[in-house]
């Protein structure tokens, strides 16, 4: 069950800022019978390629990777985040001289949910000199994970060296659950950062391998209805086990940020009263609130979605980084490559799914889906 929150006619979140591909609405009543033999086929073939290639494919021939001292306040450290355009940053520590850890979105909304809490002992005004590092040993206690012994999962920087290889990175990703594994170098007395990894760069060397040999990987032309991936909104009567989390755009930011520490997911669909497709709320949505110290100016609880949407796309254009198209759609019979070259391009971690016609919300496909069908 989602929350019914109520909607009024919302201005400014609209299809225009969703796409399917530039292709219109089609669909197709015949799905093909995937075979098992087809799957496997493929899953072992990418196996193999990714095995014998490494993370040197990953580094781009140029470009920057910002990293954060852990001396730095937090205040400060999300404005970077904000004015660079990025939703995650390496921290450095120079006491021990090497890379300690991630600032990401979940910091952010972690804190902002501090700041929200009357008993907390974390005020605005401390973030002005409240370090990293002070955030993220005071504040453990709010993103310890615990596994069904009630045990502590120690927290460590996930990292791997650029002679690791493509599977391994990808197997860190998952396993970690983590967006980006920093690429180190230990070659001389300093570590050295090289790239931040993701998923879509591991699919970019895949995409670009199989380009020329589509038919060496028979799942590709199979309709991603037909394939047991991603997660999709449970028929009437029916239980996948796992809730689809939506929210209309009404709801407030408050039970945006809740939907996304709870539910471990990194974007939440927004959706009409008839569930049709408005727009996405992400977690690296929330860097937007440093703009102009917006953060300090609301009250999570009496912000809408909208609202926060607003913020997200002003905020990005005034550094350039808002492109117009938020929401990535595809149906479910589209094939499997249209989605992994549209889940392949930059800065595209997810494809929400949708009904032909209207946009009705039907399931999404994460990178992590992706992966997790791919290696099997």
């Amino acid at each position: 069950m989602i929350p019914r929150f109520p909607v009024s006619k919302t201005p400014g979140i609209s299809g225009d800022s969703m796409e399917i591909d530039g292709d219109p609405f089609h669909y197709s009543e015949a799905v093909p019978k995937i075979l098992e033999t087809d799957v496997e086929l493929s899953r072992h073939r990418i196996s193999v390629f990714l095995s014998t290639h490494t993370a040197y494919e990953l580094l781009p021939e140029s470009g920057k990777v910002v990293a954060l001292d852990v001396a730095l306040p937090v205040k400060q450290a999300f404005h970077i985040l904000y004015e660079q355009g990025i939703s995650v940053a390496p921290l450095w520590d120079h006491a021990v001289d090497r890379f300690v850890g991630i600032l990401s979105p979940l910091d952010f909304i972690l804190i902002l949910r501090e700041l929200g809490n009357h008993g907390s002992d974390l005020t605005e005004e401390e973030l002005e000199t409240h370090a990293i590092s002070a955030w993220k040993e005071g504040k453990l206690q709010l993103t310890r994970k615990f596994d069904g012994n009630g045990s502590l999962h120690p927290k460590r920087l996930i990292d791997a060296g650029p002679h690791d290889s493509l599977k391994d990175v990808a197997l860190k990703l998952l396993q970690n659950k983590v967006a980006t594994v920093p690429i180190i170098t230990h070659d001389g007395s300093v570590p050295q950062l090289l790239h931040l990894a993701s998923l879509t760069g591991v699919l970019k060397c895949i995409c670009r391998h199989f380009k020329h040999s589509p038919a060496s990987l028979p799942i590709l032309q199979q309709p991603i209805g037909s394939i047991p991936l991603g997660t999709w909104v449970p028929k009437i009567g029916e239980s996948n086990g796992r809730p689809f989390a939506m929210l209309r755009p009404n709801a407030s930011l408050s039970d945006a940020l809740s939907l996304l520490v709870q539910a471990e997911v990194s974007a939440v669909p927004i959706v009409d009263d008839n569930d049709s497709l408005l727009d996405i709320y992400c977690r690296s949505d929330i860097t937007a609130l440093a703009k102009d110290r917006a953060y300090a100016q609301i009250h999570l609880n009496e912000l809408s979605i909208h609202q926060a949407l607003q913020l997200t796309q002003e905020a990005s254009a005034t550094y350039g980084f808002f492109n117009g198209q938020r929401c990535h759609m595809c149906l479910r019979s589209d094939p499997l490559h249209k989605v992994m070259d549209r889940l392949a391009i930059p800065g595209v971690r997810r494809l929400v799914i949708v009904e032909a016609g209207s946009k009705r919300v039907e399931g999404i496909i994460s990178l992590t889906d992706l992966f997790r069908f791919l290696l099997g």
